[in-house]
């Protein structure tokens, strides 16, 4: 987990998303967990507001090191292989958490909901006009995706946090590509394989009826 403090770059997520797929479409957990690394360190750019996100998605990217590190590293090389194992050893807490509340199952669907907001939020940030708010943008995507996963207070002090958001240029500045056109047109190229990343997933979630784990 070194490194989290470090600046964000767009370029190592666009990589590792691009990397995160095999020739059997296969979700190489190793790639996908370094693209979330990057994505953290965009967080944590936006400022202390995002403080409290961010560390909780450095507690789930810590559970999966620690899984894949451990004497099942086998089974934790790819999503597929993960899911397969854990759901055929009755590892994931399917009704309420109990026995297994840190799965791989789980910890990764947390990781894949917050995806799909982030994808959403960048997808608006890349087509948005340049005077667009980038709190109104965000909270859009939140309220599309991650929103309906948290109680009111939760949702309530997001969006409040989304208010002090700064200007779509700075945002497009703090990728760290050039400037915002160029910023712009890496977005373009990197949002297809998050997208792709994330249907793959979802598939695979949802045929094993795992996109409501508690």
């Amino acid at each position: 987990m070194d490194g989290l403090e470090s600046d964000f770059n767009l370029k190592v997520v666009l990589i590792s998303f691009k990397e995160c797929l095999n020739e059997k479409g296969e979700v190489l957990l190793e790639h996908y967990l370094t693209g979330w690394r990057g994505l953290v360190r965009f967080l944590n750019s936006l400022g202390v507001m995002f403080s409290f996100i961010s560390k909780d998605l450095v507690a789930k990217l810590q559970i999966m090191e620690h899984l894949r590190s451990g004497p099942q590293r086998d089974h934790y090389g790819s999503l597929q292989s993960m899911v397969a194992y854990e759901v055929g050893n009755q590892l994931v807490d399917l009704q309420r958490r109990s026995s297994h509340p840190d799965s791989g199952c789980r910890t990764v669907l947390r990781l894949h909901r917050a995806l799909r907001w982030l994808q959403l939020f960048l997808e608006s940030l890349r087509t948005s006009p340049e005077d667009a708010r980038t709190s109104v943008l965000c909270t859009d995507s939140y309220n599309a995706s991650l929103a309906a996963y948290h109680p009111w207070i939760i949702r309530r002090a997001v969006t409040v946090a989304f208010c002090a958001l700064p200007t779509r240029k700075a945002f497009l500045e703090t990728m760290n590509v050039g400037p915002p056109e160029q910023a712009v047109e890496m977005l373009g190229e990197a949002l297809p394989f998050i997208q792709h990343v994330y249907d793959v997933s979802q598939k695979l979630y949802a045929e094993h009826a795992l996109l409501d784990l508690p």
